[in-house]
C-alpha cells in the first residue's frame, strides 16, 4: 500500500522541498496551510492534496484529519513546520501577538500531534517530525515569544519520544541552526558563501530520518550551515 506523508504549513522553503522529495520517493502528499492557493498547479508533476487548516484552531485540526480518513487515510509520517515570531523587548510586547504566535508555534503542533497519535497508536506504526529552531536549545535578546514556543515544541516531541517509541511510532525533532533558503526549485540557488541552509538539502536529512531503523531511532539531530552569520556574539 502506497504510503503518505501530511506536512502542515506550507512555504516554498522548506515544505516544498519536503513535498517534492517525498512525492519522488514515491509517496503521497497533503498539504495543509492557511493558504493553499499558491500550490495549485505549481508542479504538474507532483499531486497534492491540499485542505485549508489553521493549525492552532482545535476545529480546524479536527476536521482536517477527518477529512485525511477519508481520503488518504492515517499518514505515515506528519511534519509540522509552522512557526510565528513576535520580537521585542519584554516590556513592549503585546499580549495578544505573543498568545497568538504560541498557539501557532507549539500549540498547534500538540494539536497535530494527539489526532496523529490517536490514528497511528490504533495502527500500531507511524512517525511525527516538528521542525524546531535553534531558539528552541537556547534564548536570545529580544526573542522571549519565539524561545518560549520553539521551548515548548522541543520538550513536546522529547516527551513524545520517550512515551510513543516504544508503541513504534517514531518521533523526531529538527533543530534547524540558521536561516532557510527558497528552494532551488524555484531558481534563487543557495549560494556556496551563503550562510543559509539549502531546503532541499535539509529535506533529505528528512527522509533519512525517516528511514531510521527502530533498532536505533534517534529522537533529535541538529542542522547547522557550513557557514556562521555572526550577530554580535550570537548565530542564527
Amino acid at each position: 500500500m502506497k504510503k503518505n506523508i501530511l506536512i502542515i504549513g506550507g512555504g516554498f522553503g522548506l515544505s516544498w522541498s519536503i513535498a517534492r522529495l517525498f512525492s519522488k520517493e514515491g509517496m503521497d502528499v497533503s498539504i495543509a496551510s492557511r493558504n493553499t492557493e499558491k500550490y495549485a498547479n505549481l508542479d504538474p508533476e507532483i499531486k497534492l492534496n491540499l485542505y485549508n487548516c489553521d493549525a492552532s484552531i482545535i476545529e480546524d485540526v479536527n476536521k482536517l484529519f477527518e477529512n485525511i480518513d477519508k481520503n488518504t487515510g492515517t499518514p505515515d509520517l506528519v511534519v509540522y513546520n509552522p512557526s510565528a515570531r513576535v520580537r521585542g523587548p519584554i516590556g513592549e510586547l503585546n499580549p495578544n501577538e505573543v498568545k497568538k504566535a504560541l498557539e501557532i508555534t507549539s500549540f498547534g503542533g500538540f494539536l497535530v500531534a494527539q489526532e496523529a497519535a490517536k490514528r497511528m497508536m490504533k495502527r500500531g506504526s507511524g512517525s511525527i517530525f516538528f521542525t524546531g529552531a535553534t531558539a528552541g536549545v537556547k534564548g536570545f535578546p529580544n526573542s522571549s515569544v519565539f524561545a518560549m514556543g520553539k521551548f515548548a515544541l522541543r520538550g513536546l516531541a522529547q516527551s513524545l519520544a520517550r512515551e510513543l517509541h516504544p508503541k513504534n511510532i517514531h518521533i523526531g525533532h529538527f533543530v534547524i541552526d540558521g536561516g532557510i533558503a527558497k528552494s532551488k526549485y524555484f531558481g534563487e540557488n543557495s549560494n556556496s558563501n551563503s550562510a543559509l541552509l539549502d531546503p532541499d538539502e535539509i529535506a533529505k536529512t528528512y527522509l533519512n530520518f525517516f528511514k531510521q531503523d527502530k533498532s536505533s531511532w534517534s529522537w533529535e539531530i541538529e542542522i547547522r550551515p557550513w557557514l556562521e552569520k555572526k550577530i554580535g556574539r550570537a548565530h542564527v
